[in-house]
């Protein structure tokens, strides 16, 4: 056990670290073990990843000691931030900073900077297609971790730049599930028009990442990109269908209907699904299934995903 590099998992309680944590302990013959950091050792989940033989270590992402102990002896890390804890991208830039800096300090030879792209290259704050968000961004959740990667480059640090896609498991967590619609059979609901979203288990970000930090210094230095599968609405209306047994039809609605319907964050979504409808090729092209797979050999797509799920998705 102690001959093992260790990599130092943030957010081993969620749902990317946490698919790395178990990816790491799932394979008898492993180079790694992992160090699973979490604001709480004594929850649930952290237990869960102890007992499959993590070690569990206590860091916050506010707090850069924290993070530069949690970091210390470590081969490598796996560093992602949580918009959606706070809404702020300027926090959120400060946590992938303080990452950055630890990493740096602690000497790690390679990091996953869990990542996106800064939407601002291609949709300008002065293009109007989309509301520009808190006066400086047009998918906040997106452009505040496109631009923290210039903290890792700049620290020298040794970096893969990856990048996810659009969790299924939404339709679980999210509430963007097929909904009962007035003549009682289920609509799919997504502002994505006919265009394709490629999607991934989240728990398959983690396999996937496992599977750069298994490829030693082939990534690093680069940018790369996860997906399970790249869809179209229609297409996955069908698939849910067919598991579910019953029919669901997919309803395109318009990106200003979407970005108003009120719940925390609304907004940023809906320019995050129009950015990938506009952009569907460059925004497809970054990601190939048969790439994710090369990493992940049992990486699930959508129907695979959705015969594992179907009794987890509400669909009332």
């Amino acid at each position: 056990m102690s001959q093992k590099k260790i990599i130092a998992v943030l957010g081993a309680t969620g749902a990317q670290g946490g698919g790395l944590v178990r990816a790491i302990h799932a394979d008898p013959n492993s180079q790694f073990r992992a160090r699973a950091i979490t604001r709480n050792p004594k929850s649930d989940g952290a237990q869960a990843l102890a007992a499959l033989g993590a070690e569990v270590v206590a860091a916050d992402v506010d707090d850069a000691a924290s993070l530069e102990k949690a970091f210390a002896g470590a081969y490598g890390a796996y560093c992602v931030t949580f918009f959606w804890d706070h809404f702020s991208p300027a926090k959120e830039m400060a946590q992938a900073q303080a990452m950055a800096q630890a990493a740096k300090r602690t000497g790690l030879s390679h990091v996953l900077w869990s990542t996106l792209e800064d939407t601002r290259r291609l949709v300008p704050l002065s293009d109007t297609r989309m509301p520009t968000l808190q006066d400086m961004y047009k998918v906040p959740h997106f452009d505040a971790k496109g631009e923290s990667n210039h903290f890792f480059t700049d620290a020298g640090v040794p970096t893969t730049m990856y990048h996810t896609s659009f969790y299924w498991d939404n339709l679980i967590h999210f509430g963007m599930g097929p909904k009962p619609g007035p003549n009682g059979e289920l609509v799919f609901a997504l502002p994505m028009g006919d265009r394709k979203l490629p999607g991934i288990a989240a728990a398959d970000i983690g396999k996937c990442a496992y599977g750069v930090f298994q490829k030693g210094n082939e990534f690093i230095g680069k940018s790369i990109a996860v997906t399970g599968e790249n869809p179209t609405g229609a297409e996955m209306a069908a698939a849910l269908g067919r598991v579910l047994g019953r029919p669901v039809h997919y309803q395109a609605i318009p990106f200003d209907v979407y970005r108003g319907l009120g719940f925390p964050g609304a907004d940023d979504l809906g320019n995050m699904f129009q950015f990938k409808h506009d952009f569907n090729a460059e925004f497809c092209g970054a990601r190939n299934p048969a790439f994710a797979r090369s990493l992940n050999p049992g990486l699930l797509n959508f129907e695979q995903w959705l015969v594992q799920n179907k009794t987890r998705i509400p669909t009332s």
